[in-house]
């Protein structure tokens, strides 16, 4: 398995939604509060992704 560093923009994209879900943690937020774990799985899914994929 090859890895490499991933695109900015993804790296960004997977930081706004890990950060997000931390809000909906901390801070009663209607929609983030409910949906807070699934937001944190797929910013760290998308970050895996980016590192395992060459050029995403």
């Amino acid at each position: 398995m090859n890895i490499s560093a991933p695109k900015v923009i993804t790296f960004v994209l997977s930081l706004i939604l890990v950060v997000l879900a931390l809000v909906g943690h901390f801070k009663p937020v209607a929609y983030l509060t409910q949906y807070q774990f699934w937001l944190a799985v797929i910013g760290y899914a998308l970050l895996a992704l980016g590192v395992t994929t060459k050029g995403l």
